[in-house]
């Protein structure tokens, strides 16, 4: 398969410093409305990277996102709000970027390029076979991530790979590619736009799926969220009252006392 790298084309849109406020926020919306169906198109993709992290997560895996850039940063996005959202440890979904953790406020010089680095990342986390690995790159090309997928590769560790261009050599590198081809962005190259938001929308449905998969979720509800404010507080009592016929008083009762909704129900219906 040729590789046609349409991040990099040129936007459809032309002298966009002459456009009003109104006609830039409109085309932009236009742009994006496309995004949902480019990702449709590679939900058997995601399927099938989803089933083979669910079997190593049931073994006691974990998985990591690697990525550079806003790719590292929507990995690490996703992989911090699966504890508070699902209730697992902190450690059982982890992003990595490029560069660090300095990376994810201000950019690394070269971060991107160093084909080594993101081996030693992982190794700091005594990655093993039980592991899946995903590298995010929206162009398909990144040094950091490839390198990295390939080093899993070597290991026995199951790789996976969100990308922006067909037949990348990081979907080519990845074991189980996910390419969700977003054409060129409104401003020539910003793949923190259409690519960016392709990109969250896979990882939203990679890690919510995969914890359905693993009981995190019961009926539609969050069953197993962390308790971290008064918002969620009260959301977990009002799920208690959907769940058995109890006052909102008994319910926040019942919270305190168990510290989850799951926990809470499970105990009232003994």
């Amino acid at each position: 398969m040729t590789f046609t790298k349409t991040t990099e084309q040129s936007s459809k849109y032309e002298h966009l410093e002459k456009m009003s406020v109104s006609n830039l926020l409109s085309n932009i919306n236009n742009e994006d409305k496309t995004v949902p169906l480019a990702v449709e198109k590679a939900l058997p993709q995601i399927e099938n990277l989803v089933n083979a992290i669910v079997p190593k997560m049931k073994l006691g895996g974990r998985l990591f996102y690697i990525g550079a850039g806003t790719s590292g940063r929507l990995g690490i996005l996703d992989a911090s709000e699966c504890p508070p959202t699902f209730g697992v440890p902190f450690d059982l979904v982890i992003g990595i970027i490029a560069g660090g953790d300095t990376a994810i406020r201000k950019a690394v010089e070269n971060a991107e390029d160093n084909a080594n680095q993101a081996w030693f990342d992982l190794q700091a986390h005594n990655i093993s076979e039980n592991d899946v690995v995903v590298g995010i790159a929206a162009s398909g090309t990144t040094p950091y991530v490839i390198a990295g997928l390939e080093e899993c590769n070597k290991n026995n560790i199951i790789t996976g790979s969100i990308s922006c261009n067909a037949g990348s050599p990081l979907s080519l590198t990845a074991q189980f590619p996910i390419d969700v081809v977003v054409g060129p962005e409104f401003v020539t190259g910003s793949s923190r736009m259409k690519a960016g938001t392709a990109q969250k929308l896979v990882l939203n449905m990679i890690t919510t799926a995969t914890m359905v998969q693993l009981g995190k979720v019961k009926g539609n509800k969050m069953v197993d969220m962390q308790l971290s404010n008064s918002k969620l507080v009260d959301r977990g009592v009002k799920m208690i009252m959907d769940e058995v016929a109890v006052s909102y008083e008994e319910a926040s009762d019942l919270l305190k006392k168990h510290g989850s909704v799951r926990k809470a129900v499970d105990y009232y219906n003994q």
